[in-house]
């Protein structure tokens, strides 16, 4: 077999040693590497769970999907480094006893998919694929619940992207009812270095697509277990001058919000889901004082019941029930029972969604809710902290009464008594922003002032 251009030598190395199926299993194993797609299930372990079950035909998958809003992780690595996917996949199939192969990119990926094509024609031509083990490349309409492995297989079978119970999962009956595993990119991305060089060398680390307010955004590998504060503040360069940050979200739709005092906080599986977020393919959003956090939750409970697939009812009528709470609060016609009926629907939905996507889609508003609970509150009032939610400038009570900006209205809409804090007629306000300018105390926001 031609490996080509020194490439391959993990499969190389099985070959020329004669390392048996179960002793590839048994490394994955030892290297503690798991799922970097979102549950962070022992990869080790679902190898094992393929190989053991019965029958001649089994899948190997490759998960491209990565539908989380500001992530980007697997895009670079299918682009840039294809033959790693393809070598990964192969010895996955070797390990397990499958001999088929399925790459799911998502369409919006025309270049991943033209890299990965490429490489699949490039393996065929040098007799690594297509003989013992071949692989074969689906496209995903983006469909962000084809991210959730049942619905993905449903769609490269051309089905519709629906999930469905488990059991059976996919290591017993997967797609077109057989036995079958699913990966994704970054979690396969690992495999070659952990033949080569051992699984005790093995670094466990972890890509995160950073973004927000940050002086420097993309793409940062660091170890598991580093703190967020070292992520936000070593490498990606602190918060953007004259702003502060406030919080992250973390896990794409299905992650939460974790405030500035938490950022301490381990990123790995269980410390994340001890604050009430979880470690998802490794989306990382930085926000600071000019994000409104009912805003923010609105954004992604509106995408996550844009994208529910409407197979079950909690996700399907739940999350739009959310959003018009939300939305409600936002526009500031809320009410305390509304908040109620956030914390108790969100926890319904939790409990009783068909898929882990629909399951986590509270997580944004309910972790804004938890550490953010002020912001809603001030929302009930017909105040936004942030002069995100309401038309025009909001007075917040950092106002000392100086006056100054009652003065300078041209149309006096600012009223108040002295050393109090004054308000805006909104009725009135032509939106000017001579109160923000001139307010010696930066004690109003919103309208160009954000």
């Amino acid at each position: 077999m031609n490996f080509g251009n020194g490439q391959y030598e993990a499969m190389q190395k099985i070959q020329a040693e004669k390392i048996a199926p179960s002793t590839v299993i048994d490394m994955v194993e030892q290297s503690g590497l798991c799922g970097r797609g979102g549950a962070g299930f022992p990869t080790g372990k679902k190898w094992r769970l393929l190989a053991a079950a019965p029958g001649k035909e089994k899948f190997v998958i490759c998960n491209g999907d990565e539908g989380d809003p500001g992530a980007f992780m697997d895009r670079a690595i299918m682009e840039q480094f294809p033959h790693i996917i393809l070598e990964a996949m192969k010895i996955a199939g070797y390990a397990v006893g499958a001999h088929q192969g399925v790459i799911y990119v998502r369409a919006e990926y025309p270049d991943a998919v033209t890299a990965l094509q490429t490489a699949i024609e490039q393996a065929r031509r040098d007799g690594i694929l297509g003989t013992d083990f071949d692989i074969n490349i689906r496209l995903g309409a983006g469909a962000f619940v084809c991210g959730e492995e049942t619905a993905l297989m449903n769609s490269v079978m051309g089905e519709r992207g629906e999930p469905h119970p488990r059991p059976p999962y996919p290591t017993e009956a997967g797609l077109y009812g057989q036995p079958t595993m699913i990966n994704n990119v970054e979690t396969l991305a690992n495999i070659p270095n952990i033949i080569l060089y051992g699984p005790e060398n093995f670094k466990n680390t972890k890509i995160f697509a950073v973004s927000g307010a940050v002086q420097k955004g993309g793409l940062v590998e660091v170890p598991m277990g580093t703190t967020i504060k070292e992520l936000i503040y070593q490498h990606c360069g602190g918060a953007k001058p004259g702003h502060t940050i406030k919080a992250v979200q973390i896990g794409g739709p299905s992650g939460g919000c974790i405030p500035a005092r938490l950022f301490d906080t381990p990123l790995d599986y269980q410390s994340l889901k001890n604050v009430g977020a979880i470690l998802g393919s490794g989306g990382l959003v930085v926000l600071d004082e000019t994000t409104c956090m009912v805003d923010f939750a609105k954004f992604f409970t509106k995408f996550s019941a844009d994208e529910s697939c409407g197979k079950c009812t909690p996700c399907r009528v739940g999350t739009k029930k959310l959003e018009a709470l939300l939305e409600k609060i936002a526009k500031g016609q809320g009410t305390p029972a509304d908040l109620a009926q956030i914390k108790t629907l969100g926890q319904q939905i939790m409990d009783t969604s068909l898929c882990g996507l629909g399951q986590s889609s509270p997580n944004p508003v309910l972790s804004a809710l938890r550490y953010f609970g002020d912001e809603f509150a001030a929302h009930l009032r017909g105040e936004c902290p942030a002069g995100v939610c309401f038309a025009g400038y909001q007075i917040t009570d950092k106002c000392v009464g100086c006056g100054l900006c009652a003065r300078q209205c041209p149309v006096h809409a600012i009223k108040g008594e002295p050393k109090q804090r004054h308000h805006i007629d909104q009725s009135v306000c032509v939106k000017c922003g001579l109160c923000a300018h001139s307010c010696p105390v930066h004690a109003i926001t919103g309208g160009k002032q954000k």
